[in-house]
């Protein structure tokens, strides 16, 4: 099977060294696994999309000397199949239309439960059966999801594999689906589609064999993996690599302009520079 990876970053800032480092790490894999190295663009957030952030990402990879296949996919230009996943979802009566706010999913719970999507849904439309329309959202019914699959014993024997911690599989939990996932967004009010569901599809349709991302993703993983299975997609493998921290041990944002790729270009680093910083400078 030929090796296929891609690196998918959203246009929302510039790139910074742990975008650097998880891009730098999948395209090597995929040199040394002779495969192909994909960019996909993921721009489905309009209201955050910024077209010099996007132009910013095509010179900052190809000045680390990256390469890849063109055109590129744009999410904002696969809507189609985002809505064909999501009617199957429908179809199977495992999504409902959710009015609520974030303020009132934080209004609703005295103690807020947040998991690897944030704020956990606590399931006030769940039952309302609103109609579908622009000021709501669809969410997974991860009960009914759970139990389309043949319950949770059946969803605990779903797993995908890490090889970054040497080839480890790791199960599903149901109960941790339920408790610290719940009822993910799959379509945003103001988008159409969301994370989640945009992801699998992509990496389904680009026929994407391994999956390099942040160690903060790894439960994210988990809903990933059980949206390919009500969808009937393939599982890539997946590597949870270390995160790039800033002088206070916190995970890099796009915020965070002073580590930004662009910033080190423009203070005369060089590609090896980059390597250095990010712990590759040995491979």
């Amino acid at each position: 099977m030929a090796h296929i990876e891609r690196f998918a970053p959203s246009p929302t800032g510039y790139l910074h060294l742990g975008h650097a480092f998880s891009a730098l790490t999948a395209w090597e894999q995929t040199q040394a696994a002779g495969g192909t190295f994909l960019l996909r663009i993921e721009d489905n957030d309009h209201t955050r999309v910024r077209p010099e952030y996007e132009q910013a990402i095509f010179d900052d990879l190809h000045w680390l000397g990256l390469s890849w296949p063109t055109p590129v996919l744009r999410q904002s230009d696969n809507m189609v199949a985002y809505e064909h996943a999501l009617s199957d979802l429908e179809n199977l009566g495992l999504t409902y239309a959710c009015g609520c706010t974030r303020r009132k999913i934080k209004e609703a719970q005295p103690r807020p439960v947040y998991g690897p999507d944030g704020l956990v849904y606590p399931g006030t439309c769940r039952d309302k059966r609103l109609n579908k329309a622009e000021n709501t959202a669809i969410r997974l019914n991860m009960a009914k999801a759970i139990e389309h699959l043949g319950g949770k014993n059946q969803v605990n024997q779903l797993k995908f594999s890490d090889i970054d911690k040497g080839n480890v599989e790791h199960f599903l939990n149901a109960e941790h689906l339920l408790t610290s996932c719940g009822d993910i967004v799959l379509a945003r009010r103001d988008i159409g589609t969301a994370y989640h569901l945009a992801v699998v599809v992509d990496d389904a349709a680009q026929n994407v064999t391994h999956v390099t991302r942040g160690q903060d993703l790894f439960e994210v993983t988990q809903i990933h993996r059980i949206l390919q299975a009500l969808l009937d997609l393939p599982t890539p493998m997946y590597r949870h690599h270390r995160l790039i921290l800033d002088n206070n041990g916190k995970r890099l944002a796009k915020r965070d302009d002073s580590r930004a790729i662009r910033k080190y270009r423009e203070e005369g680093a060089t590609p090896q520079d980059i390597r250095e910083m990010v712990g590759l400078s040995d491979r």
